[in-house]
């Protein structure tokens, strides 16, 4: 999320929401005059309910576009409904290899030499939504879960901002099968805010 509001992508930020009251997301951009909202998921005996006080809160500031940062929940079909194509994520793992959670250990434990991450529009089939940007990184020889990790996220903040940027310009085309490709970047699609942290 910080990462993205310091790209200076031209991104209006209507509201920072999370789920979890203690995020420490919510302090970091009420410090920089962000407007913070909780809907705590704990408030709900149901995820359907949860999901619907969500999207009540995001649709009264209109967005454009939803972009999570460390939202660690699965959302329901019919949250995902409300706001088709306009839901992005970041994933630590070049989709569709590796979905889910413990990407890094299962990277290393299945011995590939790339890693990386993954821009994709939010679906509801986990983790499987079109993809608009991948980085690869090198996975070295002495590498552990903590040193791949943080070659990852220094990617990830590279490419998320560029993704958002790209839908605030209008650039990003959903084609046959819903493979996207980018306008005037040269990448094509058949290749390669909810926070858990301020990083």
């Amino acid at each position: 999320m910080q990462a993205i509001v310091e790209a200076r992508t031209g991104l209006q930020v209507k509201a920072v929401i999370s789920n979890r009251p203690d995020a420490g997301g919510l302090e970091w951009a009420k410090a920089r005059g962000l407007e913070t909202r909780v809907v705590d998921h704990k408030a709900f005996a149901t995820r359907d309910a949860f999901d619907e006080a969500l999207a009540t809160a995001i649709a009264g500031y209109g967005p454009d576009l939803i972009v999570l940062a460390g939202f660690m929940r699965i959302f329901t079909p019919g949250f995902i409904a409300k706001f088709p194509r306009r839901i992005l994520n970041i994933h630590p793992s070049l989709l569709p290899a590796f979905p889910g959670l413990h990407t890094h250990a299962r990277a290393l434990a299945a011995g590939v030499k790339l890693h990386g991450c993954t821009v994709h529009v939010v679906t509801p089939s986990l983790d499987s939504g079109p993809i608009v940007v991948q980085a690869a990184v090198p996975v070295l020889p002495d590498d552990d879960e903590k040193s791949l990790s943080a070659r990852v996220l220094q990617a990830e903040h590279r490419i998320y901002p560029q993704a958002v940027q790209w839908f605030l310009e209008g650039r990003v085309e959903f084609t046959a099968g819903d493979v996207i490709r980018i306008r005037g970047s040269g990448v094509s699609g058949d290749c390669v805010i909810s926070p858990r942290d301020p990083q």
